[in-house]
């Protein structure tokens, strides 16, 4: 797996939306880039069921705190155009990558030069917005749908159509998600179906939004590319059918935390791994196991979420795993489009990992 560190400097912050002036899209390859996606950084906490006592103060939303604040779950609207210009005290390395780690091959029928730069520009105006948001969806769903017939998600990365409708996606959705005067005007443009995908997914956002913390001291985070769609798929079906938690729950969860592993670095509770679980939580419920480990850190979730509740009652259980109600709404609206329609996981599992600082939010991930 491709693996980086970046720092940023004393304005950064953990965060899943993009603020107006910031550089939006820039990875941190080149220029340090933001995250954005579901996984914006933000502080949650871990809390064993009343049986138990080990609790953990960083669990799915402090990885997803911590990608909320490294990439607030990429519900967050970006706004403005993003800037080129790499931020102050921030740096970016990166390890050999992996054979797994290259891009799918599969033939794309989206002409390159028709797709969206990772920079381009969000609309402000509503009707704009929603003509755009309607284009990007219908075209990102026919690459996806192009990916699983003629690709393979189980090997490697997505094809670029995917990678780049999918961010310009979730940019859009930032844009929505801080702004909602304009997300309530936006709405009547778009087809009833799509309308309620897309007032799920700014709810989702502002939600997670409203848990982060911006980064105000220089700080280093580690990034590294997930594992592919269709492996991450197979342990989410085999945590379900061991302990009976549905696995778009586990998938909306690990999406909210760290952007599907993409986010390394511990929460500031110390809470760790691609399920951000707390020492004291892990030793109850992680049978064992490595924290690190994707495989173990599923199976770990979705034994703890049952003995909170789980599949009886998923808000208790949400809470149980971190105590805010904002949280466990948007991971229940994110697990609902996936159930809905398998394409939004894939959709989700391409949006990026952004960082929200006091100068505005930069992108860690991606193109």
């Amino acid at each position: 797996m491709e693996q980086q560190q970046t720092k940023i400097g004393r304005t950064g912050r953990w965060a899943g939306s993009a603020r107006a002036g910031s550089p939006d899209g820039e990875p941190v390859a080149a220029r340090a880039r933001r995250h954005e996606g579901s996984a914006d950084v933000h502080p949650r906490r871990h809390s064993e069921p009343v049986a138990a006592r080990a609790r953990r103060r960083g669990g799915p939303v402090a990885a997803s705190l911590l990608a909320l604040t490294v990439a607030v779950s990429g519900c967050a609207a970006s706004q403005g155009s993003a800037s080129t210009a790499a931020p102050a005290g921030r740096t970016a390395e990166r390890t050999a990558p992996e054979r797994s780690a290259a891009p799918a091959t599969q033939p794309a029928r989206e002409a390159a030069a028709d797709l969206p730069a990772p920079s381009a520009v969000i609309p402000k105006d509503p009707a704009r917005l929603a003509r755009a948001l309607t284009d990007t969806t219908a075209r990102l769903r026919r690459a996806i749908d192009d990916w699983i017939r003629d690709g393979d998600p189980a090997e490697g990365r997505a094809p670029e159509p995917v990678v780049l409708l999918a961010l310009h996606q979730q940019r859009i959705y930032r844009h929505l998600a801080r702004n909602p005067k304009t997300a309530s005007r936006t709405y009547p443009g778009l087809s009833k179906a799509l309308a309620g995908e897309a007032e799920a997914n700014v709810t989702a956002g502002r939600n997670l939004l409203s848990l982060v913390h911006p980064v105000s001291r220089p700080a280093r985070f580690r990034v590294r590319e997930p594992e592919p769609a269709d492996v991450l798929l197979k342990h989410f079906r085999h945590a379900e059918r061991r302990f009976g938690v549905d696995w778009e729950v586990l998938a909306a969860v690990m999406f909210v935390e760290t952007k599907f592993g993409r986010v390394r670095s511990p929460s500031h509770t110390g809470a760790k791994g691609p399920m951000q679980f707390m020492p004291g939580t892990w030793a109850a419920y992680g049978m064992g196991g490595d924290v690190h480990d994707t495989r173990d850190a599923l199976l770990a979730a979705a034994n703890y979420l049952r003995a909170s509740g789980a599949p009886r009652d998923y808000r208790r259980a949400l809470y149980a795993y971190n105590h805010s109600w904002a949280y466990v709404d948007a991971v229940r609206l994110h697990a609902r489009q996936i159930k809905r329609d398998i394409r939004n996981y894939y959709a989700y599992y391409n949006w990026q990992v952004f960082v929200v600082t006091t100068r505005g939010d930069r992108r860690l991930t991606g193109p």
